[in-house]
């Protein structure tokens, strides 16, 4: 078997590495910012070798990337891409064939899962996410949606009954969860499968029990929705203690990232309002949104990311406003783009590339902001907003 390359590797990154970089070329070509050269030479690097469609590729590694980043530039004027992208597209599905038998036989056996197993950044929902842009008709896309359905459900796990989303890991090394925890930021937890089940309902694209998943995913996030002055905000996960005693032992809220925060949170419950058609949830969530657009929440973003930071936001409220019931989002917009700018202006020529912390995701939204239009290359679908 033929190995790949650290290098190679980093290529196809849409996380941290080439993959991501082109993206930001494509956009720029598309919208016309710039020309189609410079995107022809991005994608280049980050298609060069072998792509890798082992079974731990995810939306942000590897073929579905590649697959994500190749249907961007398709939207261009050269025909080699579309025919580049509809040739992995057939690896993906064979890969989302695999990894969805996988994960049935991790359930069937009465395991936890993992955030690589169902997240937005390694697992279903992401790849659920290019399929609902680049195969929304196929029998792969149901059988993601039919897995988070099941996903949704409460499951009895060593004597006590936890979500099914519900991980035996820590979030992070240096933030320990005895015991394991439930996750609700969009990144790698609830908010990330209600957003995928949402959008993909919007477009007509459902399977047995989404609409019902959809409602029991929004009733689980306002059962744990907490108030402070500074507007609504939501933990950023739970522990076995917490689901015992009903009382979440996060003082007050963090930074409102796309990530774990109020802001992506609140885009999937609005998400999900205007899928079942319920005005007075899509009320309560652009309320939450734009309530930590200010104040102290808004005061906890200091990084330029789109993953912790202001780019993230940034685009989460645009995407937000588009479809909200009153102004009060998009009036926060111009302040928002100015600090994107500001952040963009301070980064340094040598700093990382990425979409997720790096200069990449910063220049995407900067797109965004500066067009004042949907991103032409839909970039933000890996985010599950749009």
């Amino acid at each position: 078997m033929t190995t790949i390359s650290e290098q190679q590797a980093a290529r196809q990154s849409l996380a941290a590495g080439a993959a991501a970089t082109a993206l930001v070329h494509i956009e720029r070509a598309l919208n016309g910012s710039a020309d189609w050269g410079s995107a022809h030479t991005h994608i280049r690097q980050a298609t060069t070798g072998r792509i890798d469609a082992a079974p731990h590729a995810g939306l942000f590694y590897g073929a579905p990337a590649i697959a994500f980043v190749l249907h961007a530039a398709a939207a261009g004027p050269d025909p080699r891409y579309q025919a580049a992208a509809r040739s992995l597209d057939q690896h993906i599905a064979r890969l989302v064939a695999r990894r969805v038998a996988t994960a049935r036989e991790r359930i069937r056996r009465r395991e936890f899962a993992h955030f690589a197993e169902y997240d937005v950044v390694r697992g279903l929902a992401g790849i659920g996410a290019l399929l609902l842009r680049t195969a929304p008709a196929s029998d792969a896309l149901a059988d993601v949606l039919a897995y988070v359905v099941q996903v949704t459900k409460p499951r009895r796990l060593q004597g006590e009954q936890l979500p099914g989303w519900w991980v035996a890991h820590d979030p992070d090394p240096l933030k320990p969860t005895p015991g394991g925890h439930a996750n609700l930021g969009l990144a790698h937890g609830a908010a990330g499968l209600l957003a995928l089940l949402s959008l993909a309902a919007l477009r007509g694209c459902t399977v047995a029990g989404q609409v019902e998943a959809i409602e029991r995913l929004t009733a689980w996030f306002y059962r744990w929705q907490q108030h402070s002055p500074d507007g609504a905000w939501w933990p950023h996960w739970l522990t076995r203690e917490e689901l015992r005693t009903g009382r979440v032992t996060q003082p007050g809220p963090w930074r409102p990232s796309w990530c774990y925060g109020t802001a992506g949170i609140a885009r999937a419950l609005q998400l999900a309002a205007i899928a079942v058609r319920d005005p007075a949830l899509a009320a309560a969530a652009e309320q939450a949104l734009a309530a930590c657009l200010t104040g102290n929440q808004f005061a906890r973003i200091t990084e330029p990311g789109i993953c912790h930071g202001i780019a993230g936001l940034y685009q989460t409220a645009y995407r937000a406003s588009l479809d909200a019931q009153t102004q009060a989002i998009r009036r926060e917009l111009p302040r928002l783009a100015a600090l994107l700018a500001d952040h963009a202006a301070a980064l340094q020529p040598d700093d990382q590339g990425g979409l997720l912390n790096g200069p990449a995701g910063v220049g995407l939204a900067l797109e965004t902001a500066r067009q004042l239009t949907p991103p032409l290359s839909g970039w933000d679908a890996c985010l599950l907003i749009a």
